[in-house]
């Protein structure tokens, strides 16, 4: 019930407000999760004895714990036996194809992008989502290691599970999902309950209400108008719109449910992104680096990576073919669609006819003029506005989080 009522309440904003709702929305519900969730993990490092005790409970719980501290080689992340292919699939399965097709083709990152009044402010907007993004893992993946260890059902479904007892596991009632409102249970007093799951549905309206206004900006003027009624008022595709927000609403309500039934949500999220966003990226970046690429070869690459990886998933999942836990089969489909879409966009290009160069002006970087690809006034910008000082910022916080946690 709650799920249906968050959804109207998102329905409803967006289909008043439209994209400028959603954005502004989504930058106040931030900081509503970060003050939601903040109490959670410093009470929680209070319980286990800070975070030199939680890492000293986390390697000794006897479940593979001190693997889990590190990110290589991540064999536990990734479900390899091999150290070196885990890596690997790591590095070019989620670090590559996965991450840099999810900032650079997810249409719910590139609308916030296109959005924007110039080129700078359009350059800065994932840097400046970079860095409230460092925070996440500090409200995110801490607790979910706290609950491990801090509450009891938590402990016992890891334990069996690490055992490869799946019925004990079933018995405990709870899954990975459980693991932030467990630990909410346990830790939080009735005030700051409150907060918290106030802190869980804004995290929830906000995703959905970036999804929704990407959908109905994609269904309305890139399928509808190009292919279904070209040449209409506005009246008419704002109506359309308003339609597909409607519908959806109600898928996202379904694909919430779809998502419960795996063992956590990042195994959800991976495998789509494997399905789609790793195909996009490769048709991207080929085709805005090589010119010869013609639209039939990027058509053509992009379906067939998305069923490669399909058909990989489908082969593990339901025929056994091979077993990879984790989400090593995940990274697996994407690298696959990635190289498939690679291949076959290069072979159909081959034997098909390119596009005028005067075409593609504004779509491949060697036919943009340099002069398109700058802003004139950024040079007089202070730095904290300009891309490449605040990008070298970032980097720089990364690299070194990297090193302490990693």
């Amino acid at each position: 019930m709650g799920l249906v009522l968050a959804a109207a309440f998102v329905l409803f904003y967006i289909t008043v407000g439209g994209l400028s709702a959603a954005i502004y929305n989504e930058v106040l519900q931030f900081f509503v999760i970060v003050a939601a969730l903040l109490p959670l993990t410093l009470i929680g490092l209070h319980r286990v004895g800070g975070w030199s005790g939680l890492k000293d409970r986390v390697a000794g719980d006897g479940m593979l714990g001190a693997e889990q501290l590190h990110t290589w080689p991540g064999q536990q992340l990734s479900g390899f036996s091999s150290p070196l292919l885990s890596v690997i699939g790591i590095v070019f399965g989620l670090d590559f194809v996965l991450s840099f097709g999810y900032w650079t083709t997810n249409f719910v990152e590139v609308q916030r992008a296109m959005a924007s009044k110039s080129i700078t402010a359009a350059r800065m907007t994932p840097i400046i989502g970079a860095f409230p993004k460092m925070l996440i893992p500090f409200i995110v993946i801490i607790p979910g290691m706290i609950s491990a260890v801090l509450v009891g059902e938590m402990t016992e479904f890891k334990q069996a599970e690490a055992a490869g007892d799946a019925a004990t596991a079933a018995a405990t009632g709870v899954t990975y999902h459980d693991a932030l409102l467990l630990l909410m249970r346990d830790v939080l007093p009735n005030g700051l309950l409150g907060v918290a799951i106030a802190g869980l549905l804004a995290a929830f309206m906000a995703g959905m209400a970036a999804n929704i206004s990407a959908f109905n900006t994609v269904v309305t003027y890139d399928l509808y108008e190009q292919y279904v009624k070209h040449g209409a008022e506005d009246a008419h595709y704002l109506k359309v719109g308003r339609v597909a927000t409607v519908a959806a609403s109600v898928i996202a309500i379904f694909t919430a449910l779809i998502a419960s039934a795996f063992s956590n949500l990042m195994d959800y999220l991976q495998t789509l992104f494997g399905f789609f966003n790793a195909p996009l990226f490769a048709t991207f970046i080929l085709g805005m680096f090589w010119r010869r690429m013609t639209p039939t070869a990027g058509w053509t690459g992009l379906v067939a990576g998305t069923l490669s990886a399909i058909a990989l998933w489908l082969a593990s999942t339901f025929f056994g073919l091979f077993d990879l836990p984790g989400q090593g089969l995940a990274f697996v489909s994407a690298a696959t669609a990635f190289v498939v879409d690679i291949l076959v966009s290069v072979i159909v290009t081959m034997v098909t006819k390119p596009k005028p160069a005067h075409e593609l002006k504004g779509l491949v970087y060697s036919e943009t003029p340099k002069t398109d690809l700058v802003d004139a006034e950024e040079a007089e910008l202070p730095f904290w506005r300009r891309p490449v000082p605040m990008a070298g910022i970032a980097l720089a916080l990364v690299i070194g989080l990297n090193i302490v946690f990693a």
